[in-house]
């Protein structure tokens, strides 16, 4: 595991990925409040038993393919029946201008 110091330089970095300007009085005061929660959360962590069984599924989960088949689409005149004229533009959908 990769050990990373909490201090002022990396609760500048999130505070400026997260794009919140905070005092030198706010780093003072976060730099021990993050510390707790990294180590509270990371003993919380290292103490919950894990077995290596698998996960239980009650269902047994399996792909369920089917094959292609070509079918007819529909007409035309069906697909544009209820599109307005200012939104056609022969056999297309006219859409707006994307830059």
């Amino acid at each position: 595991m990769c050990a990373v110091e909490v201090n002022k330089d990396l609760i500048k970095k999130v505070a400026a990925n997260a794009r919140l300007n905070l005092t030198d009085e706010e780093l003072e005061k976060f730099v021990p409040q993050i510390k707790e929660i990294i180590v509270e959360s990371f003993s919380k962590l290292d103490s919950i038993e894990v077995d290596e069984k698998p996960s239980f599924q009650p269902i047994e989960l399996s792909n369920k393919f089917r094959r292609d088949e070509v079918k007819p689409s529909l007409p035309i005149e069906k697909v544009f029946s209820n599109v307005s004229k200012e939104l056609r533009k022969e056999n297309y959908f006219k859409g707006p201008k994307v830059l």
